[in-house]
């Protein structure tokens, strides 16, 4: 029975949201996945990128238990997060033509890795020339991203593309454009936005697709375990050292 109240509404399009990318996107996150299984095995390195919020999901699956020991966070100065003051300069500086060309230059991405870029709306400068800069390296591009966006609204990069017109593979994420779930007659804006719960949750079900994908083929996934459980420091300390070539969020 559906819950009137704003709290119960918003779990309830969260749990819509999931359902929806559970059922319609098993095929792209099950590719994804395999995408991240076939990297690790051709001794490939992984790497996640967001912009502002979209960061948060990137960071999620970096450095963590029951997570990939090999992803690694690509990171882009002033945009990771709301810590950069003003906030505002990270909105700015999603939009800058050429950062995303000096990003890459400077990181140690090379062809066989593969990229996870996170962008909810897809349309900035930045995420788009990411993906297309990334590809031309080689690199394998797995873009989460909201693909109504490109419907609704218009790119803001000079070749007039779209973050999901440069992927391997996509991932819909189904959010609405505005990201926020509900609305109420005494609140002047709509409120309560859900891309974090679903962008989140598809990066995890991809992760866990590749551990699975792996372990299938014989290869013992890479995975860290908590370092709050016995063993999960000497566990993780034998992971990061089998793999210390290939991680660089320790150096």
């Amino acid at each position: 029975m559906s819950d009137h109240k704003p709290a119960g509404q918003f779990l309830d399009a969260a749990i819509d949201l999931l359902r929806r990318v559970r059922d319609e996107e098993a095929d792209s996150v099950e590719a994804a996945g395999t995408l991240l299984a076939d990297t690790v095995q051709n001794g490939g390195r992984l790497f996640a990128f967001g912009a502002g919020h979209s960061s948060l999901a990137a960071q999620d699956v970096v450095y963590r238990a029951g997570g990939l020991a090999l992803m690694n966070l690509l990171t882009v100065p002033g945009v990771v997060g709301v810590d950069v003051m003003p906030a505002t300069l990270g909105s700015a500086l999603e939009r800058v033509d050429g950062l995303a060309s000096a990003v890459l230059d400077s990181s140690p991405l090379r062809e066989g890795d593969a990229l996870v870029i996170i962008s909810l709306s897809g349309r900035n400068a930045l995420p788009v020339e990411m993906a297309m800069n990334a590809r031309a390296l080689g690199v394998r591009v797995i873009g989460v991203t909201s693909v109504a966006y490109a419907s609704e609204t218009t790119s803001r990069h000079a070749s007039g593309t779209f973050l999901k017109d440069h992927c391997d593979i996509v991932l819909d994420s189904k959010i609405a454009v505005g990201d926020a779930e509900l609305t109420l007659d005494t609140v002047p804006a709509p409120f309560a936005p859900a891309s974090t719960v679903v962008t989140s949750a598809l990066m995890q079900a991809m992760t866990a697709t590749a551990a699975a994908t792996l372990a299938d083929r014989g290869i013992e996934p890479p995975l860290l375990r908590s370092g709050n459980v016995d063993g999960g420091h000497e566990w993780n300390g034998r992971v990061l050292e089998q793999y210390g070539d290939r991680i660089f969020y320790r150096r």
